[in-house]
């Protein structure tokens, strides 16, 4: 298959008016490629269930082509990658949803291709506690110690705290976006959000809109191995994710609040309903059978620590990459990942850096 072409024709698929990912799905399933379905007569098209006419009218329409061509060059230029469903790249783990995205936009290394590379979802208000933020930040900073990516919405409150935490431990954090991986928001986040990987199911330009976020939470969930509510009400997004955490077959934990505390609302029924009750990092890392923890050795220097965490627990890195997550400059990676070559704890193969 040529991929390229494939991606093309997906994309083309995914700015066609009236289908939805399951509908793409549908058509590519039934033709066998996305280019079978936009070369395929509209009597072939018809056979297919759940297409109504409008929809059915659109496939081919003249334009579409060349905005996938220009989306594909735009992103190219602005160091974006585009995955199609069913392509190389695209994480399978997002299998395990209703409805996969038939195109994700990403920017940056480190998007989860499966949920074994441990990957956790960590949720909750925008408008969180004290307490909250504090066992975010702890419970986020402690996982990216032992080698988990934390996966969360860039959004304010326990998200943010959940981003920044994994990072200043070292450790790695990917943003799932409810607008294009250009379009930073809120814009307080912009130097944040440069040392995360993004990850959007919209175009290059959209601008976050209310219905976007619903659709984002699934992939969080779908990304995770589990996810952790720290706070929330029963109606906030934070429940969303876990409800769609359950519907993946993911672990779903809670942190427990105050008696009372409508921000506790959540978490409480979660854990009325079955959720592991978490406080500590450990609480994860044991349900989810990770306790071989994977930190930095303590006798290293600071800058040496932050280099180590911040290579991959699984698989390789490069040194723009390494130097990206953990916050230091080029020349200051290069002589930690040289002190940590010396003493055996790292490995260089084809310019990629790796765990020992």
């Amino acid at each position: 298959m040529d991929t390229d072409a494939e991606l093309l024709a997906l994309l083309t698929l995914r700015f066609t008016p009236g289908l939805g990912p399951r509908r793409t799905e549908a058509l590519r399933r039934h033709f066998g490629t996305a280019r079978a379905v936009l070369g395929a007569p509209p009597a072939q098209l018809r056979e297919v269930p759940g297409l109504d006419r409008k929809s059915l009218g659109a496939i081919g329409m003249p334009g579409l082509g060349a905005r996938a061509e220009q989306e594909l060059q735009r992103a190219q230029s602005a160091g974006v990658q585009v995955l199609g469903r069913g392509l190389p790249g695209y994480p399978a783990a997002l299998e395990a949803l209703q409805d996969p995205p038939a195109i994700l936009w990403v920017r940056g290394p480190d998007l989860p291709q499966e949920v074994v590379p441990r990957a956790v979802g960590v949720v909750g208000t925008r408008t969180a506690s004290q307490y909250a933020l504090m066992l975010s930040r702890q419970l986020s900073g402690d996982l990216a110690r032992a080698g988990v990516n934390i996966v969360s919405g860039l959004a304010r409150g326990i998200d943010s705290a959940a981003h920044q935490a994994a990072l200043d431990a070292g450790g790695v954090s990917t943003a799932l976006l409810g607008c294009g991986v250009d379009v930073i928001y809120p814009a307080e986040n912009a130097r944040l959000a440069a040392r995360l990987t993004l990850v959007s199911e919209y175009p290059l330009g959209t601008r976050p809109a209310t219905h976007h976020f619903p659709q984002r939470n699934r992939l969080i969930a779908a990304l995770s191995a589990g996810s952790i509510v720290v706070e929330g009400n029963q109606k906030s997004g934070a429940m969303i994710t876990a409800t769609h955490a359950l519907e993946c077959g993911r672990t779903v934990f809670a942190v427990p609040g105050r008696a009372g505390d409508p921000l506790a609302a959540g978490p409480h029924r979660l854990l009325r309903e079955g959720a592991v009750l978490t406080e500590r990092a450990e609480d994860v890392l044991d349900e989810l059978g990770w306790s071989g923890a994977t930190a930095a050795p303590p006798d290293l220097s600071p800058e040496q620590a932050l280099v180590y965490n911040a290579l991959p627990p699984l698989g390789a890195a490069l040194l723009d990459d390494v130097a990206t997550r953990s916050g230091l400059d080029l020349s200051q990676t290069q002589l930690a990942l040289t002190m940590l070559g010396l003493c055996g704890l790292v490995e260089e193969q084809g310019g990629r850096y790796l765990r020992r």
